[in-house]
Order: C-alpha cells, then sequence, then structure tokens
C-alpha cells in the first residue's frame, strides 16, 4: 500500500476508536526522507513529528514539512533546544524545570512563544524520560510565569505491553492527570492535547481519551535499522 492508502486507512482506524472526537494525526517520520514525508503531508496528516534533531533539521531545509505544523517527539537535549525552538511548532517531550527555563530564555531571545508538552514517564521506567506523574503539578506551576514558553498538554509512552489492552491503565492514568491539572486552570498552561498511542496501540490510546496520536510504522512501513540512521 502506498502512504497515502495508509494514511487513509489510519484515518478510518481513528475514527471508528474516537466516535466522533477530534484526534489529530502525527506522522511520526523517523528515518523516512523528505519525499515520503511529502506524501504522508499531501495525504493529509495533521502533523509531522521526529524524533531526532538532525533529520528534523535536514529535512526541514529540504522542504519536508512545507503544508504540515512540525512536532519534535523524542528525547529533548539541552544543547539541542537552539535548533528547535521558534522552529517546531510543538515540542512534545519536556520533562525538567531546567528545560523549560533553556526553551524560555531561547524564545525570549528570538520574540517568540514556544507551545510544549511535558511528557510524563506514566510507568515509572528508570530507562525512560519523562516527569514522574506526582512532579507533574509541580512542572506546570514553574511554568505559569513564564514568558515564552507556553504548556499545552502532556505527552507520555506506556511501558512495552504484550497487547493494546494491557497500556489501557497506563492511558486511563495519563486521562486522569490531564483532567485534574486542566480543572485546575494554571496560568500559562491549557490542556488542549493528550498525546498518547502509537502504531501499535493507538486505539486503545484514543478510546482511554487520547487527542493526538504519533504513528510511524502503519503509515510508512516498517523501520530499516540495519540502515546507518538506524545506529
Amino acid at each position: 500500500m502506498s502512504i497515502a492508502e495508509n494514511v487513509a486507512a489510519v484515518r478510518e482506524r481513528i475514527e471508528r476508536a474516537a466516535q466522533g472526537r477530534r484526534v489529530l494525526l502525527i506522522a511520526a517520520s523517523k528515518m523516512n526522507d523528505a519525499s515520503r514525508v511529502r506524501e504522508a503531508v499531501a495525504a493529509g496528516v495533521d502533523a509531522c513529528g521526529e524524533n531526532r534533531v538532525q533529520e528534523l533539521v535536514e529535512k526541514n531545509a529540504a522542504g519536508a514539512y512545507t503544508g504540515a505544523p512540525l512536532h519534535f517527539i523524542g528525547h529533548l537535549q539541552k544543547n539541542k533546544i537552539k535548533y528547535l525552538v521558534g522552529v517546531a511548532d510543538l515540542i512534545e517531550s519536556v520533562d525538567s524545570e531546567e528545560l523549560l527555563t533553556l526553551i524560555d530564555k531561547r524564545a525570549g531571545k528570538l520574540g517568540v512563544t514556544q507551545d510544549v508538552l511535558l511528557e510524563v514517564n506514566i510507568g515509572r521506567e528508570e530507562a525512560k524520560s519523562g516527569l514522574a506523574p506526582e512532579d507533574v503539578i509541580k512542572t506546570v506551576e514553574f511554568a505559569a510565569p513564564l514568558g515564552h514558553v507556553r504548556v499545552r498538554g502532556l505527552m507520555a509512552i506506556p511501558p512495552v505491553a504484550a497487547s493494546p489492552d494491557d497500556s489501557r491503565p497506563y492511558f486511563a492514568a495519563m486521562r486522569e492527570l490531564f483532567i485534574d491539572i486542566g480543572a485546575k486552570k494554571y496560568d500559562n498552561t491549557s490542556m488542549d492535547f493528550l498525546s498518547m498511542g502509537m502504531s501499535g496501540d493507538f486505539e486503545a490510546a484514543i478510546a482511554e481519551g487520547a487527542n493526538m496520536v504519533r504513528v510511524g510504522s502503519a503509515i510508512f512501513g516498517a523501520r530499516d535499522y540495519s540502515h546507518p540512521a538506524g545506529r
């Protein structure tokens, strides 16, 4: 199937799971070149998501994302912030007060406001980045007075599971946190986006409240990790 056909098939699955709710489809384009990303944009994805800053910079220079918003969805390193602020429409993987401070400083220099999501380590995995669930509210409060960064919601990747249903308790816990923060109406924070769910589990994530899913292999096909870009 072509990328366009895959996007259409994923859209159908999203619509069935969403039952009338609006869910944004982010094409996770890691290890796919600019021409393939352009195909996904032409097929009508809501945004493109990149995991790696170098890929994002190179493909952006090649016009890969023209016509669609650009999200950064990978692990965020401090020394890469300068390449993302004012370039990515949404940085989905902010997980510390230090990163918020650096993003705010960079955005201030550029005269922009940078939209971000707070990444939550909902499974409390030692090897995975993200805020502990109990630290999210403290981080939202820290962001409240910042003048050039805006928290737009939460993102999470649950632990690897044998089946999508096994991930549902983690998705449900994220939904509860998302609703709780939204109800408190913090300054500089709007719980607009709950980003969770990927190719293998996005329907379960949507059923538990996700309104943004990050789909790679179901759109582009399986990634070739034997390629140098995969190492």
